[in-house]
């Protein structure tokens, strides 16, 4: 049988997907890839018990990128909200950035959108960050001008100065 190597995320992925994603965002590992939130954000990006919340929650879905030693390198965070549908937490290890993995996920949850007949996906990325706003736009994503306010919750980290999102779109 062929290995599909995207795939849905299952409880059982949890743990791994929590240093996954800690790994690519915060900490000296992060440093190595270019999404990096260190220098904005001090705390973890995610906790094991978070992760379980969204892999148990029917309106989420976690697609993970699975390398050839079964190793879960990549990730994308996915959420039906009100016949549209939020991107988040788009991951791959800093160490395999670069490397086509976070776009084969990108074209993933657009299948996905479409397959659960979301006419739209829509994302919330930092203000700052000009560089991952730019690799959005270049996938098709528009800023649609909305900012909204990084969430007050220390659940996703602790901001270390006023952080705003961008509200980014794709019609798919």
């Amino acid at each position: 049988m062929l290995k599909m190597p995207i795939d849905k995320a299952t409880v059982s992925d949890a743990a791994e997907l929590t240093r996954l994603v800690n790994s690519a965002y915060r900490g000296e590992s992060s440093q190595k890839g270019w999404t990096s939130e260190a220098h904005l954000l001090d705390g973890i990006r995610i906790d094991e018990f978070t992760m379980i919340e969204y892999l148990n929650d029917p309106d989420t879905t976690i697609l993970k990128y699975t390398n050839d030693d079964d190793q879960i390198t990549g990730c994308v965070y996915l959420q039906l909200r009100n016949q549209r549908l939020y991107l988040g937490m788009l991951t791959v290890s800093p160490t395999l950035q670069a490397k086509g993995i976070g776009g084969k996920l990108l074209h993933a949850a657009e299948a996905y959108a479409r397959q659960l007949e979301c006419p739209i996906i829509f994302m919330t990325v930092i203000t700052t960050r000009h560089e991952l706003i730019n690799w959005y736009r270049r996938r098709g994503y528009q800023p649609t001008g909305k900012v909204v306010p990084f969430p007050e919750t220390t659940r996703f980290g602790v901001p270390k100065d006023v952080i705003e999102l961008a509200v980014l779109e794709k019609v798919v």
